[in-house]
């Protein structure tokens, strides 16, 4: 049922949503004064969404500063991976892996093993959709590594999760099985990892957080970081919105 309600609750938080709510409301409402406040509530909210040095500050404010691989002295036993890194909608997709925006959190990670700061990968992750669950990402990725030349016994598979608690709770029984005592570092993108480390701690796998996949940028003041609306805005700020909102719930639900 927490599932389920996770993806109701996120078409609701997502700002693009608030325009189309906004601007809904001013084109069917009969008062002329409150269609031009709604109006330019929408493009007041749209100009605050779509300001990228706005969001930065506020991205590197919230992402955490961790471990780096120039500190990795002794090489960690597994590097846990968590999924949302590939895109299975894309085409064509038979003869090929396709990745996300989200792709620096596999190659950060691959990097890491490729260099021997990890001896193997976890993978974790399965489907997070609520319908039509066949795409599987950590199988799918295991097929993509092992074509590229990683032997399989440096992968273990966790393929059954589908949220952040999952990941945790199936990723510590996996390990408890076949890899007891393997110290392990946790490997995901930076704007989760507080998330993510809140609910590996709370399973016992308390492993240490190496933060990949930023979205922080360098502090620049030009006028188009100022003034101008990046495009990416609405899609960054339902990253971290949805973020906080998750954040949120899984304290209440006990999973962090």
């Amino acid at each position: 049922m927490f599932f389920v309600l996770s993806k109701l609750l996120y078409f609701l938080i997502q700002p693009i949503n608030w325009l189309f709510f906004l601007l809904g409301w001013a084109l069917f409402t009969r008062s002329a004064k409150r269609r031009r406040r709604l109006v330019l509530s929408a493009i007041g909210l749209f100009y605050l969404l779509s300001n990228g040095f706005l969001f930065n500050l506020v991205v590197r404010w919230w992402e955490p500063e961790t471990l780096t691989a120039d500190a990795i002295q002794a090489p960690y036993d597994v590097g846990i991976l968590l999924g949302g890194y590939s895109n299975f909608e894309a085409v064509p997709r038979d003869d090929r892996h396709n990745f996300s925006v989200h792709a620096n959190r596999f190659l950060n990670a691959y990097e890491l093993y490729r260099t021997g700061k990890v001896k193997k990968l976890l993978l974790t992750g399965g489907s997070g959709r609520l319908f039509n669950r066949s795409n599987n990402e950590a199988l799918s990725m295991k097929a993509f590594l092992m074509r590229i030349g990683v032997p399989e016994e440096d992968l273990l598979i966790e393929p059954d999760s589908r949220n952040t608690y999952e990941n945790a709770l199936f990723s510590q029984r996996l390990l408890a099985r076949q890899m007891p005592g393997a110290r392990c570092l946790l490997l995901t993108s930076a704007w989760p990892m507080p998330r993510a480390y809140g609910c590996f701690r709370k399973v016992g796998l308390d492993c240490p957080p190496f933060a990949i996949d930023y979205m922080s940028e360098e502090i620049q003041w030009t006028p188009g970081k100022l003034l101008l609306p990046d495009r990416l805005g609405l899609f960054r700020w339902e990253l971290i919105i949805k973020e906080w909102v998750g954040c949120v719930a899984y304290r209440l639900r006990g999973y962090m």
